[in-house]
């Protein structure tokens, strides 16, 4: 089934995601998948600025309150937020398959992060309260240099990619060892090797298959 068929249908790319729930970082690079296993097809969930916009959203409670906030008045980013999430997308993609094959990063796709993570920069100020002094003098107000929200979501994304790819979670970094298979995860058990049940189950079936043709043999 192809991108546009799910659409006239009214399902959303986002809603068809095979592996969701990951670390940010990951969350946006699978948005690009094979559908169909090796003899699939290349899946772009992103390819619209109004998927963009329900990726966001499916990701309010990981991204800055005040991003998502004011993403839910705006109808959808433009074309050019959406070129900014699928570079940074590119990087990220590149960060993991060099961690994940023991490579040393390409110094551009560092770059890349690092510049956008500084769109996500705050502090916290003091403001004077309103209502007088039995609501408080002072309150605490979150500052950010960056005006546009999307970009704030952008620069968290990136945030959440050094946090993910310095950190401890590094090492449990893992491309799904399917065949045919893009998707990337960090491995919380010991022997998980695939992404996804689907991936699992086909790369079991192609054994069996081999095995009964050996025997058969």
């Amino acid at each position: 089934m192809s991108e546009q068929t799910d659409r006239r249908r009214g399902r959303s790319p986002i809603d068809e995601l095979p592996l969701t729930g990951e670390p940010l970082a990951l969350d946006l690079v699978n948005t690009t998948y094979i559908r169909g296993g090796v003899r699939g097809h290349l899946v772009d969930a992103l390819s619209t600025p109004g998927d963009l916009r329900e990726w966001l959203v499916s990701h309010r409670d990981v991204l800055p309150a005040r991003a998502t906030a004011e993403i839910g008045a705006f109808d959808r980013p433009g074309r050019d937020h959406l070129e900014a999430f699928l570079a940074l997308r590119r990087a990220l993609r590149s960060l993991a398959s060099a961690l994940t094959a023991g490579r040393p990063p390409d110094p551009a796709d560092l770059a890349v992060v690092n510049e956008v993570a500084g769109r996500a920069a705050r502090w916290r100020e003091l403001r004077a309260a309103e209502g007088g002094p039995e609501g408080g003098v002072l309150c605490v107000v979150d500052r950010c240099p960056e005006p546009d929200p999307f970009l704030v979501a952008l620069g968290a994304t990136a945030g959440a990619a050094v946090e993910l790819f310095g950190g401890p979670d590094a090492g449990r970094l893992r491309a799904c060892e399917a065949p045919g298979c893009i998707l990337y995860f960090v491995r919380r058990h010991a022997r998980r090797a695939w992404c996804t049940v689907g991936c699992g189950n086909r790369v079991r079936v192609s054994r069996h298959s081999r095995r009964s043709r050996a025997s058969d043999g």
